[in-house]
């Protein structure tokens, strides 16, 4: 019997991604100047206030208050109506150094032998189902909202469109697990203030279906592009007006959207937080590297769908599990306890090991802060950071090193996959 299955994105302008990106921002700052900091970041905002509180064990000193204004600003809530702006919020940091307790395990003499920052599972997960071998639902949902905040910022065909948005998509599934068509799509946009509501529902409706649905469609492949027919129906707005929005409509905090941070509700995930933390914390680096042993399997061939799951004791290095499941769409004669056996051999889930595998002691976290951490494309950029304490320093930077293919050729060999 065909099934509905539904994701949904929240965009860069929320208040739970505003903290995110401060949250990773002040990460890489840290990073740029000292490599082997050791940082756990969470950040609150609300109206007109941003709270910084964690953990930190740095050689270097930052202005985490014009770090924090800087994203905001970015963003763009800079005007005083949104009652909450980055040139007038307040800024509080609680920010304090990591405990000793915890660092013990961690930093070892040979880094080779370095501790897992925390006990945990992790999870993986990757599906042939679109080119980037993410969950359909959450790829098109993270799609709309790009589209809009590029829209809003260039402001030429949709002027008033404000941060704050969230979409979500439901596809209905054929028995075989094949996507057959869009059945819902639910946009809610921040918006500025209309002559009336009549007027503004209309023309955010009318501007959602006929000028972001068909950019979105031209980012993706013609098959993907069908299933968006006539039948789909469209919730907008469907609260009425969303004028009180960001920051001044809802607190936000750190990690409070790691479903939408990772596969949209497909495969699992281990309750871990990504954003604020530095890759000694096996939350973010084994996610990462767990995705990572996921997509390579897939796009080898070993199977259409599988998720990876790896655990962890605080301070030991080994995993104390890496675990497959391929949902029964394995296409070699392995079971699938042999086949995490043969990832284990081939991918070294060490902390230190990933670290250096997927060089995650870089400045590179801001872009994973908004529109998933998981399905982007790998791609080096020039990163400058400056401050009044620690001057200028220009780094070339990989991002996205845990979604590149660079493992198919060695895990067709283990699997005998010509």
């Amino acid at each position: 019997m065909p099934y509905l299955f539904t994701s949904e994105s929240v965009s860069e302008g929320h208040p739970d991604k505003i903290a995110d990106q401060i949250s990773d921002s002040l990460l890489d700052n840290f990073l740029a100047f000292d490599p082997e900091s050791k940082v756990a970041c969470e950040t609150l905002v609300t109206t007109g206030q941003v709270v910084l509180a964690g953990e930190v064990k740095s050689n270097t000193y930052l202005d985490v208050q014009h770090i924090a204004r800087d994203v905001i600003n970015k963003i763009g809530y800079t005007k005083g109506e949104y009652q909450f702006s980055g040139d007038s919020c307040g800024v509080i940091s609680l920010i304090h150094e990591q405990s000793q307790d915890i660092n013990q395990g961690v930093d070892r003499g040979n880094k080779e032998e370095q501790g897992a920052g925390d006990q945990g599972m992790m999870f993986g997960y990757a599906t042939k189902e679109t080119e980037n071998y993410m969950p359909l639902a959450l790829d098109i949902s993270h799609k709309i909202l790009q589209v809009l905040a590029d829209m809003r910022k260039d402001g030429k065909e949709i002027s008033y469109l404000r941060p704050d948005a969230k979409a979500q998509v439901t596809i209905e599934y054929s028995d075989d697990n094949v996507p057959q068509r869009i059945d819902t799509i639910v946009v809610s946009t921040q918006h500025d203030e209309f002559d009336s509501d009549e007027k503004m529902l209309e023309q955010i409706k009318k501007d959602i279906i006929e000028v972001v649905i068909p950019k979105v469609k031209a980012l993706l492949p013609s098959e993907i592009q069908d299933l968006f027919t006539d039948g789909i129906t469209y919730h907008i707005n469907p609260t009425g007006k969303f004028v009180i929005g960001g920051p001044h409509g809802d607190a936000g905090l750190t990690g409070r959207k790691i479903i939408v941070d990772t596969y949209g509700g497909k495969g699992a995930h281990g309750g871990g937080a990504f954003s604020g933390k530095d890759p000694s914390k096996v939350d973010r680096s084994a996610a990462y590297a767990a995705r990572h042993v996921a997509k390579n399997l897939v796009a080898a061939g070993v199977a259409n769908e599988i998720l990876v799951q790896v655990s962890y004791a605080i301070g030991v290095v080994e995993p104390t599990s890496l675990f497959v499941d391929t949902y029964g769409t394995a296409n070699v004669d392995m079971n699938d306890g042999e086949i995490a056996k043969k990832a284990s051999e081939l991918f070294d889930m060490r902390p230190f090991a990933i670290e250096e595998r997927l060089k995650l002691r870089n400045p590179m976290y801001l872009e994973t802060a908004a529109y998933g951490h998981m399905g982007k494309t790998p791609r080096t950029v020039t990163k400058v950071f400056e401050s009044p304490y620690n001057g200028k320093v220009e780094k070339e930077i990989e991002l996205f090193t845990w979604e590149k293919l660079d493992m198919i050729q060695e895990v067709k060999a283990a699997f005998d996959l010509s």
